[in-house]
């Protein structure tokens, strides 16, 4: 027998899956996002793990050799996808993966319904990709992502697009958990009564968003040649392989633990109505806070507005 996921009812939760200490679960969950915002470092992320993983796999220096070719340009977008896996930008994705949790009597079962949404978050994190890939390769030295201008005491442009896309997407996801703990109502409520699958869509969407933003400069280097590129159709396709790298070693890592597990964390999971709907609202709402903190309030103290508490390594 399948337990279907909180993903994929059509309601919210009856009142009696609520949690009963919900005040406290949300503290402790934005409490939780802040610290890993607080000991996030890009610098390490971004360089030691991004960058030696991109030079390994492609075999020379990621930053510092041009994409001379159409095939090229693909294998990069790939490989700059997985080295930025882990990015401030990626991460957030991992709190998607918690309420995609199933579990089935076979290895055959477990296998078909993990990869069932995870298929569906991919429908949506490509169509975001893709159509933005296509709208950078067209308009993409106009866009303020590949600005090098400044504003204000010297912040980026393209990192004031990034403040603004993450900081939705991070309030969306606690939008999100908060809904799923019955108290704000569920934005996808009405569009999952006619579509039974689109909260996955609209997750893998969210996910593909990320592109939107991202700020890694390996990505940085791939969307400047596709916009010297104006070819629509080619930067819709290494949007969509940037994207995929970006999530394939979470897919994979979240299949063989479902696999090894034997449904035995899904039975756990999904035992008591309230653990799932709590793993589920803590996950968003970890996930939406570290996001929207790292990106709207840490990013600008950066730059003198405001503060933040950073934990330098």
């Amino acid at each position: 027998m399948m337990l279907t996921d909180s993903t994929e009812s059509r309601h919210q939760p009856p009142a009696s899956a609520v949690p009963n200490h919900r005040a406290r679960l949300i503290v402790l969950s934005v409490l939780a996002g802040a610290a890993v915002a607080a000991l996030w470092s890009y610098h390490f992320v971004d360089s030691v793990i991004g960058d030696n993983v991109a030079n390994t796999l492609l075999g020379h220096n990621a930053k510092g050799t041009a994409i001379t070719s159409a095939v090229a340009g693909a294998v990069f977008a790939f490989v700059s996808g997985l080295a930025g896996t882990f990015t401030a930008c990626n991460v957030a994705a991992f709190g998607a993966v918690v309420p995609l949790v199933r579990h089935g009597d076979s290895r055959r079962d477990r296998l078909r319904e993990t990869l069932r949404p995870l298929g569906r978050l991919a429908i949506g994190m490509i169509a975001v990709s893709g159509v933005y890939g296509a709208v950078g390769a067209l308009f993409g030295e106009r866009l303020p992502q590949l600005s090098t201008a400044t504003v204000g005491d010297g912040v980026p442009v393209r990192l004031l697009q990034a403040c603004v896309v993450f900081g939705v997407i991070g309030l969306a996801f606690i939008w999100f958990g908060l809904a799923a703990l019955r108290l704000l109502p569920d934005p996808l409520a009405r569009l999952e009564r006619r579509f039974p699958h689109a909260r996955l869509v609209v997750l893998g969407a969210l996910v593909g968003g990320f592109l939107i933003g991202r700020p890694f400069p390996l990505f940085h280097k791939l969307f400047t040649y596709a916009a010297k590129n104006h070819d629509p159709l080619y930067g819709a396709a290494v949007f969509i392989l940037q994207s995929l790298g970006n999530v394939v070693v979470m897919a994979v890592l979240f299949t063989v633990l479902m696999l090894a597990a034997k449904g035995g964390f899904a039975r756990w999971l999904t035992a008591r109505p309230s653990r799932l709907v709590t793993v589920t609202a803590a996950a968003f709402i970890i996930a939406g806070s570290f996001t929207f903190l790292y990106w709207d309030v840490r990013l600008p103290a950066m730059f003198g507005y405001g503060w933040y508490p950073v934990v330098g390594w």
